[in-house]
């Protein structure tokens, strides 16, 4: 049934397509008796709870960072089953980010391309949301989403004074997301990946850790990696890491790479500059997971990104050492039923 509804949405524009279907669905579940058929349907029966990260997720699927960037659609996720979603990239002051479109299907290797530009509300009305949505929401449901903030800079953030944004939005966020993701891995905010060298990393990293050690409840503070890394580059991350005792890394984000893809090199540079997701980064972002779960004894928790798209794809990167998986280009491919389909088969 999706595929046939999936040809008619892929006819049109890819970033309203996600705010229409979003909101539609929204709509939907303000009827009570529908939301319990749509969770009926797509929930995951099996209990499949995880304990990471000093948190209890339902089951290990979540959503990916940048599909609710804005914390609107937390109800509609979690009907949805998934165990957990990332908001954001949430920045200190809203921006519009990029200039449209932004966002494009290469369909024969089910695959995305995006430039977005870390486009939100900024962090405080984020905040008003996630406040709203704790007050209304009780913690001891069973059924409850577990919920993490991506964080990042705005564009016109010098890299010297990253930190100070990183900051904001962690003080910001504290009382109201479950853990936190460190987002200097996204190719489309210019001079983001920098970020990545070790002495700028850190300063972000301890400043966050400082803050988050004066609060009688800590956060998980993990670090999200570009797949596009150099090997020397990823030691340096293990390493640090390592030193400031990290509580994880989601490997990975978007991928600059064209390689090897199926769709037409015409129609590869019409779309311009931006991150690949999707099928075409599943074998790195494995091998990446392999290398750093080896390197770390398979001690340092790893949430697995790119390419998951079944229960086969979810094998692979829990067998290389991932704790949890997001997807993302899967759910937009797959359709509501990816969480059920993994979760009941892995």
């Amino acid at each position: 049934m999706y595929n046939v509804v999936r040809e008619f949405l892929f006819l049109f524009d890819p970033e309203r397509v996600h705010y229409f279907s979003m909101g539609f669905l929204k709509l939907l579940c303000r009827v009570p008796f529908i939301r319990k058929f749509i969770s009926n349907t797509y929930g995951v029966e099996t209990s499949l709870k995880k304990n990471i990260l000093g948190l209890t997720f339902k089951n290990p699927v979540g959503l990916g960072a940048g599909f609710d960037k804005n914390a609107r659609y937390l109800l509609e996720i979690q009907t949805l089953g998934f165990g957990f979603v990332e908001i954001g990239t949430v920045t200190p002051l809203a921006q519009r980010g990029n200039e449209k479109p932004r966002l494009f299907r290469l369909k024969k290797d089910k695959a995305l391309v995006n430039r977005m530009g870390f486009n939100n509300d900024g962090v405080e009305k984020i905040k008003q949301r996630l406040k709203k949505w704790q007050e209304t929401n009780s913690i001891e449901s069973t059924n409850q989403i577990i919920i993490g903030g991506n964080i990042g800079k705005n564009k016109h953030t010098s890299n010297e004074n990253a930190w100070k944004d990183y900051e904001i939005c962690f003080i910001e966020l504290h009382p109201y997301v479950d853990y936190f993701v460190v987002n200097v891995s996204s190719p489309n905010t210019p001079g983001l990946r920098e970020l990545q060298q070790k002495d700028l990393l850190k300063k972000i990293l301890t400043t966050l850790q400082f803050h988050n050690n004066l609060y009688s409840k800590q956060r998980p503070i993990l670090l999200k990696i570009s797949p596009d890394l150099e090997l020397s580059a990823l030691d340096d991350i293990i390493a640090l890491v390592s030193e400031i005792n990290l509580d994880g890394l989601i490997v990975s984000n978007t991928t600059i790479s064209r390689k090897n893809l199926l769709t037409p090199v015409k129609e590869t540079e019409a779309t311009g500059a931006g991150g690949l997701s999707g099928i075409p980064l599943a074998g790195v972002s494995t091998e990446m997971i392999k290398y750093i779960s080896q390197a770390t004894g398979r001690k340092l928790p790893i949430i697995a990104s790119g390419g998951i798209f079944n229960d086969n794809d979810a094998r692979q990167k829990i067998n290389a050492g991932a704790s949890l998986l997001q997807v993302w280009t899967g759910f937009i491919y797959e359709g509501p039923a990816i969480v059920k389909n993994i979760c009941n088969n892995i």
